[in-house]
């Protein structure tokens, strides 16, 4: 039986467990004990303290052990963990995950799931059985950050049909409340993709929980804006979409779907009845401009976000009413 150790989000690691077991993979809690390493961070830095801390994995891995990553990095991060894997005499796959549908009711499920991956030499052959096991496919690119970057350019992609699928039906609720006609009222956005659909169905039944939460996307998101920044690109819709998520975070549904994104373009009840609170984004916009941080640490500095300050008719950005 080959030994695995795993670091990352409590989320993923119970969904993808009995299917490891299954396969003929036994969890071990110390990652000196183990033939490979899986992560998952939704941030790239606690992916950094993990491996390259006091203590980290590139130190604490046996020679010969194979790290395998499935969180969202830069292409760039990719290489640097890459080169410094091997020079640390272990291995190193990128492998990071791709949830088919965000809001799906089990989104971690395996038919859920599939990877990109790529890596040195035959790295990739040696984890595919562990792979195999967690994804219904892997799709090999190559080596040391093309992984990342395919991933990149499919979070962008599903990011732009998820925030168009949700401002569609913010659309049509918002003319139910102003249109009297009977006829009008009854109208349906008409989801134009599967994605669209999905979406579309978890506002509707109000299924604003999940495995799959705005801080993973946020992760993912991150990741690709970065990644283009390291080429020279900008690119507005995904930092407009950023804005809008970091805007949940900062009224307490970080841990929800990307179905609750939704919310934001609703009225307060609506938001206050998923337990957001609309207060702490009227106390951020108090703020002067050059530092806030709230009792969550979401904010250490109100540029960090790039949100607009509180204008002269009492919104903030994307016109949101804080009245």
């Amino acid at each position: 039986m080959s030994v695995y150790a795993y670091r990352g989000s409590a989320g993923l690691i119970e969904a993808i467990e009995a299917r490891l077991a299954d396969a003929g993979w036994e969890r071990e809690g110390e990652v000196e004990l183990a033939d490979m390493a899986i992560t998952y961070f939704p941030t790239m830095s606690d992916l950094e303290d993990l491996c390259f801390g006091d203590d980290g994995l590139m130190q604490a891995m046996k020679p010969g052990s194979v790290i395998v990553d499935l969180s969202a990095t830069t292409p760039n991060f990719a290489r640097e963990t890459n080169a410094i894997a091997t020079l640390s005499d272990l291995r190193f796959v990128e492998a990071p995950l791709v949830c088919e549908d965000m809001v799906a009711r089990d989104a971690f499920a395996r038919d859920n799931l599939m990877c990109f991956a790529a890596g040195e030499d035959d790295c990739v052959e040696q984890a595919r059985g562990l792979l195999d096991a967690i994804f219904c496919k892997v799709q090999v690119v190559g080596g040391g950050g093309a992984a990342q970057l395919a991933r990149a350019a499919t979070t962008l992609q599903k990011v732009a049909g998820i925030i168009a699928a949700i401002e569609a039906q913010a659309l049509f609720t918002a003319s139910r409340r102003s249109i009297s006609s009977v006829e009008m009222a009854g109208m349906q956005v008409e989801p134009i993709s599967c994605q669209a659909q999905s979406i579309l169905a978890a506002i509707r039944e109000e299924r604003f929980d999940g495995a799959f939460t705005c801080e993973m996307l946020m992760g993912e998101l991150t990741a690709a804006i970065m990644a283009a920044d390291d080429y020279e690109l900008i690119m507005p819709q995904a930092e407009s979409a950023m804005h809008l998520l970091e805007l949940l975070a900062v009224i307490g549904g970080a841990d929800k779907s990307p179905a609750a994104l939704a919310l934001v373009y609703g009225e307060e009840a609506a938001c206050a009845a998923q337990g957001l609170d609309w207060s702490r984004a009227e106390k951020l916009y108090a703020q002067e401009e050059g530092g806030y941080a709230d009792e969550d640490g979401y904010l250490d500095d109100m540029d960090e976000y790039g949100y607009d300050d509180e204008d002269e008719g009492g919104t903030i950005g994307f016109g949101y009413s804080v009245n």
